[in-house]
C-alpha cells in the first residue's frame, strides 16, 4: 500500500493530473504509473483516509480542477489581452468553469494545492488560486512553453511566471524614466513626421516599447559582466532605435534626413559621390560603449542590413560567436557564451515567411554555431506591407515557428509596458539560466503605413480606422501613473517640451554641419598583390607534413584510411608532382598556422570533403572518438577549427561573413558541397559579400570554396556560375581566382592570410573536382618553397618559338587541363608539337590582372587572333566578363587581332544532363580550340629575321 502522504499538499495536482491522463488513456501514462493505477484504484486509496484534503465526494471536481489549471497554463494565451486593437478577440471555452462542471462554490471547498507552484503558497482555496492563474496567464502577456520537452525548463518557467518575479521592483522611479523613454521614442518619430514629412523612416509607433525592452537586456547584460551584446533587426524602428538604444547622435540622423545621404539615389549637391554607393539611413548600422555607474564599459553594436530583412540573423550570430571567443597562450579557442549576446529582431510576416529565420534557429546549438542563445523580438504590426495575417501566415501566431526548435514564447501587449519590461527580464533570465533562445512576439501595430508615403487605409480600412482612434502608448501610461499620483498632466507635459527641444536643437546643428560623405568609403585601394612572397622552407613543410600524420598511440586508426590516404602523404611530398590538391590545402593551412593566424573552416561535409579528398579529422574505429592533426599541431601559434555545417547554405555562410567581419584576424572559409549550391546563398553573396564595402564599410577577409568543372555530371553539379561573381566585381570589392594547379591553390590561400590586415577583402575560390587527383594539377615542394600565386601563367614553351605563334589562347581552370592532356593524363602532342599556339592561364579573373596580362600579349609580335576557351556556356563563365576587358587591352598595346570565342553555344541550362553527351561537347570545344589556327604569314625580311 503506498503512503497516502503521496495524495496531499504539493504532489496532489501532479498525482490527480496523472490520475484523468490514465482514465482517459491508460497508454498516455508510463507503464509504473499505469501499474500503480491499476493496482490501486485512486478513489479507494482516497476513501480510506479522512485525513486527506479531499473527500471521496469531491473526487471529481478535484479532478477536474486539476484539468482546468492545466488547460489556462497551456492555454491561456488563447484568452490573453494581447493584441492592442483587439482585431481578432479569441477565447477558448476549456477555460471556463462551466466546461469542467465546476462553480465558485465547488472550488471554495477544495485547497490551493490542487493547483500547485507559487499561487498554491499564497491563496487558501482553489477558487482565488484559479483566479489568480487567470490573471497571470491570461493578462497582456500571453506564455507558451508546452513544446518545450525539458520539464525543469518548463517547471523554472511556470515558477517565474506564477510568482510574478519579473514585475517586482518596478517603482515608482523606474516608472517614471520609462514613461519619459516612451516620450523620447514617440517625440522623435512625431518631430521627423513633422519636420520631413513624406519622408521614409519606417516608424515604430505602435510597437514604441520595443526601446525600453532593448534597454532593459542591454542593462541587464551589463551588470551580468558580458562584453558586447550584437544586434540585428529590418527597417521598422530602426532609427529609433539607432537613436535611443545605440545613441546615434539626433544631429547626425537629422543631417541624414536633410542632405538624403546614401538615399534613394539621391546626391547632395557640391559633394562628390563617385566611387561609393552608401546606403538608406534605415540600413545603416551603428556602435557604441555602454556605460553605466559600477558596470565595466561594454560596446553595443547594430548591424547593417539590406532590404532583405531576416537575413541579418545568421550574420548578426557569427558577430557574436567570435566575440564569444578568445584564444589561450596555446593559440587554442576557448568560447564563452555568456561573454557576447545576440538580439534579433524581427518582423511579424518575414519571421514565418522567409526561410532563413529557419535555417539561423537550426544553427542555435550546433557545436559549430552555437551562441548560447538568442534573444528573439518579433516587432508584430499584425500586418506585412498590405497583407494581413489571413494571408501571409498558416499559423495561429507569428511566432509558432519558434515550437519546432523549443523556444519559450511570450506575447506581450505593446500597450503595457511593464508587462513589456517584464518579458523582456524573463528573457535574459531563460537565457541565462539554460543558455537557449527565448522569444517575445510583441504585439502592437504601425501607426502609419508600410512606409510613410504609403496609404494603407484603401487595403485595410477597419484596422486603420482603429489606430486613428487609439492613444499612443506614452499617452496611456501617463495616464495610468496620473491616476497612481506618480506623474501629473504638466510633468508629463513638460517631459514632451524637453525632448522637442532637443529635437529642435539637433535640426539646428545639423542645418549648420558641412554635407560631407557620413558613410563614404571610396574605392579599396589596389594593393601590391602579386608582390608578396607565400613560399615556405622545404625544412618547415617536411617538419609540419610529418606532424599531420601523427595521431596518439592508443588511437585505432582505419587501417585501409591510413594504407590510401595518410601514409602516402609521407612520401609523396618528396616526389616531383606528389602533393596533391588536398595535400597542398594541409600544407598550407599548416604554415598558416605557424605563422600565428587561426583558421575557422566550415560547410557541408567540409571535415572530409564532398569528393573525400581531405579528411581533416580522424575517428577512433573503436570508441568513434575524433582527432584532428591541425587542431594540435605542434608547431602552430593559432587555432584551428573545421565544422561540418547543417545543410543550409543561406545561413551559414551569413554566419561565416558575420564571423569573418568580427574576428578581422582569422582566416574565415566556407566551402559550398558544390560550387552550384551557392545560389542558395545568394542574397548574402549579392548583398553583404559583394556590397558589404561600398554600402558600410565592412571588408572581411572570408573565402569562398566553390568546386566548379564540367565532368558530366549534370546542371546542377557543374558550374559554380562564375558569371555570377564576375558580374559583382567593381571598385576592386572583392578577388575571384580559378586555380589550374594545386602549387597555385597553396599560395593563393597564403596570400589571402597575409594580406588580411593590410588589404582585407573576399576571395572567391572556383576549386576542382576532377582535378583533385590529376596528377598534372599536382605540385612539387619545391613550387611550395619557392613560387609565389601568379596571376596569369605564361606558357614557357610557346615563349622560346614566340615569334611563330599566331594564336593565343587564354583559358582558366580545369579546361587548360582538358586542352593540354588526354582523359588518361597523357599530352597531347598536337598541343605540344603546333608551333603556332600558345596556351596561357588566366588564374586570376578579379581583379583584371591587366599588367600581366600586357606583358604576355606583347610577348608575342606575330598574333593574328586572340581566343578566350571555356567550358561553360557563351552566356556564362568568364567571357562575357573578360571580352570587353580584352578588347580594351589589345586597343591599348595597338594590336590588331581579332578576339574569337571558344566554348559551349548559349544554354539556359548549364551544363549537359548526361556524361556521354557531355563527352561529346567537350571534345568538340577542344577539337574547336586546336583547329584551323592561322598561317604565319611573314615578309620576305620577317622570315629571315625568325629563321636567324
Amino acid at each position: 500500500m503506498p503512503e497516502l502522504s503521496l495524495f496531499t499538499g504539493a504532489n496532489l495536482a501532479y498525482v490527480l493530473d496523472l490520475y484523468e491522463r490514465y482514465q482517459r488513456d491508460p497508454e498516455s501514462v508510463d507503464p509504473e504509473t499505469r501499474a500503480f493505477f491499476e493496482a490501486y484504484p485512486l478513489s479507494s486509496l482516497l476513501e480510506q483516509s479522512v485525513s486527506t484534503d479531499l473527500s471521496n465526494k469531491l473526487l471529481d471536481a478535484a479532478i477536474a480542477t486539476v484539468r482546468l489549471a492545466r488547460y489556462i497554463r497551456q492555454r491561456g494565451h488563447l484568452d490573453a489581452d494581447i493584441d492592442p486593437l483587439h482585431l481578432s478577440p479569441r477565447s477558448s471555452t476549456e477555460l471556463e468553469l462551466s466546461a469542467h462542471n465546476l462553480t465558485p462554490e465547488i472550488l471554495e471547498q477544495l485547497p490551493s494545492s490542487l493547483i500547485g507552484g507559487p499561487i498554491a503558497q499564497e491563496t487558501t482555496n482553489a477558487r482565488d488560486a484559479i483566479a489568480r492563474l487567470r490573471q497571470v496567464y491570461s493578462g497582456t502577456i500571453g506564455y507558451e512553453d508546452e513544446h518545450i520537452q525539458e520539464a525543469k525548463e518548463r517547471y523554472w518557467l511556470r515558477d517565474v511566471v506564477e510568482s510574478r518575479r519579473f514585475f517586482k521592483d518596478i517603482d515608482a522611479g523606474r516608472k517614471r524614466d520609462l514613461l519619459h523613454r516612451l516620450i523620447e521614442v514617440d517625440i522623435f518619430e512625431d518631430f521627423l513626421q513633422r519636420t520631413f514629412p513624406g519622408e521614409k523612416r519606417f516608424s515604430i509607433e505602435g510597437t514604441d516599447a520595443l526601446v525600453p525592452m532593448l534597454d532593459e537586456i542591454v542593462r541587464s547584460a551589463a551588470i551580468e559582466g558580458m562584453h558586447e551584446v550584437v544586434m540585428g533587426m529590418a527597417h521598422r524602428g530602426r532609427l529609433n532605435v539607432l537613436a535611443h538604444v545605440l545613441g546615434k547622435p539626433y544631429e547626425v540622423i537629422l543631417k541624414e534626413f536633410k542632405n538624403n545621404i546614401g538615399g534613394e539615389g539621391t546626391s547632395v549637391s557640391g559633394s562628390n559621390f563617385e566611387g561609393w554607393s552608401g546606403d538608406v539611413k534605415y540600413h545603416l548600422g551603428y556602435s557604441r560603449a555602454f556605460r553605466e555607474s559600477g558596470v565595466a564599459e561594454m560596446p553595443i553594436t547594430l548591424v547593417p542590413n539590406p532590404s532583405h530583412l531576416e537575413y541579418v540573423n545568421p550574420v548578426v550570430e557569427g558577430h557574436v560567436r567570435a566575440a564569444q571567443e578568445r584564444r589561450d597562450a596555446m593559440g587554442r579557442p576557448q568560447q564563452n557564451e555568456r561573454a557576447a549576446l545576440p538580439i534579433l529582431i524581427h518582423g511579424d510576416a518575414a519571421f514565418c515567411g522567409q526561410g532563413i529565420v529557419a535555417e539561423t534557429l537550426n544553427l542555435s546549438r550546433l557545436p559549430g554555431y552555437r551562441t548560447g542563445g538568442t534573444i528573439h523580438i518579433i516587432l508584430n504590426n499584425q500586418i506585412g506591407f498590405t497583407t494581413l495575417p489571413s494571408e501571409g501566415r498558416s499559423t495561429l501566431y507569428a511566432s509558432d515557428l519558434a515550437k519546432g526548435f523549443e523556444i519559450p514564447i511570450v506575447h506581450v501587449n505593446a500597450d503595457d509596458p511593464i508587462a513589456c519590461i517584464a518579458a523582456a527580464r524573463m528573457a535574459f533570465a531563460y537565457r541565462e539560466e539554460f543558455g537557449k533562445d527565448f522569444l517575445i512576439d510583441l504585439i502592437g501595430y504601425r501607426r502609419y503605413g508600410h512606409n510613410e508615403t504609403d496609404e494603407p487605409r484603401t487595403t485595410q480600412p477597419r484596422m486603420y480606422a482603429l489606430i486613428d482612434a487609439h492613444p499612443r502608448v506614452r499617452e496611456i501610461f501617463a495616464h495610468e501613473l496620473e491616476k497612481e499620483g506618480i506623474v501629473s498632466r504638466d510633468e508629463a507635459a513638460a517631459m514632451v517640451n524637453e525632448v522637442r527641444e532637443r529635437l529642435r536643437q539637433a535640426l539646428d546643428v545639423a542645418s549648420r554641419m558641412e554635407n560631407g560623405e557620413e558613410n563614404g568609403n571610396g574605392h579599396m585601394p589596389p594593393p601590391e598583390e602579386d608582390a608578396i612572397a607565400t613560399g615556405v622552407s622545404a625544412e618547415t613543410l617536411l617538419s609540419l607534413n610529418e606532424a599531420m600524420l601523427e595521431w596518439p598511440s592508443d588511437f585505432h586508426v582505419n587501417p585501409r584510411a591510413v594504407k590510401q590516404f595518410y601514409e602516402p602523404r609521407r612520401q609523396a611530398i618528396h616526389q616531383p608532382h606528389g602533393i596533391y590538391w588536398a595535400h597542398a590545402e594541409a600544407l598550407a593551412f599548416a604554415s598558416i598556422l605557424a605563422d600565428g593566424i587561426p583558421i575557422r573552416l566550415t560547410g557541408q561535409d567540409t571535415e572530409r570533403g564532398t569528393f573525400d579528398q581531405r579528411r581533416l579529422a580522424l575517428y577512433d574505429v573503436e570508441t568513434g572518438e575524433r582527432y584532428a592533426p591541425l587542431e594540435h599541431l605542434p608547431q602552430a601559434r593559432a587555432s584551428f577549427a573545421v565544422y561540418n555545417s547543417p545543410l543550409s547554405e543561406s545561413a551559414v555562410l551569413g554566419f561565416e561573413y558575420g564571423y569573418s567581419v568580427h574576428a578581422p584576424d582569422t582566416l574565415t572559409l566556407w566551402e559550398a558541397q558544390f560550387g552550384d549550391f551557392a545560389n542558395g546563398a545568394q542574397v548574402i553573396i549579392d548583398q553583404f559579400i559583394a556590397a558589404g564595402y561600398a554600402k558600410w564599410g565592412q571588408s572581411p577577409s572570408l573565402v569562398l570554396l566553390l568546386p566548379h568543372g564540367y565532368e558530366g555530371q549534370g546542371p546542377e553539379h557543374s558550374s559554380a556560375r562564375v558569371e555570377r561573381y564576375l558580374q559583382l566585381c567593381a571598385e576592386n570589392n572583392m578577388r575571384v581566382v580559378n586555380c589550374t594547379t594545386a602549387a597555385q591553390y597553396f599560395h593563393v590561400l597564403r596570400r589571402q592570410a597575409a594580406l588580411m590586415r593590410h588589404s582585407p577583402k573576399p576571395l572567391v575560390i572556383f576549386t576542382p573536382k576532377s582535378l583533385l587527383r590529376d596528377k598534372n594539377a599536382a605540385a612539387s615542394l619545391q613550387e611550395l618553397v619557392e613560387g609565389r600565386f601568379q596571376p596569369v601563367i605564361d606558357d614557357e614553351e610557346a615563349r622560346k618559338r614566340a615569334n611563330r605563334v599566331t594564336r593565343l589562347i587564354l583559358c582558366s581552370g580545369k579546361v587548360y587541363m582538358n586542352l593540354l592532356y588526354q582523359p588518361s593524363g597523357e599530352p597531347r602532342e598536337e598541343v605540344f608539337k603546333e608551333e603556332r599556339l600558345a596556351v596561357v592561364r588566366v588564374e586570376q579573373l578579379y581583379p583584371f590582372p591587366v599588367e600581366a596580362l600586357a606583358k604576355v600579349i606583347g610577348g608575342y609580335p606575330n598574333l593574328r587572333e586572340l581566343v578566350w576557351l571555356q567550358e561553360e556556356p557563351q552566356n556564362m563563365g568568364a567571357w562575357s566578363f573578360m571580352e570587353p576587358r580584352l578588347r580594351a587591352l589589345l586597343h591599348k598595346l595597338e594590336v590588331e587581332c581579332p578576339i574569337r570565342y571558344i566554348g559551349r553555344e548559349e544554354s539556359a541550362s548549364t551544363a549537359e544532363g548526361s556524361r556521354p553527351r557531355h563527352l561529346v561537347v567537350q571534345e568538340r570545344i577542344l577539337r574547336a580550340a586546336l583547329s584551323d589556327i592561322p598561317a604565319l604569314s611573314l615578309s620576305r625580311r620577317e622570315a629571315a629575321r625568325i629563321a636567324k
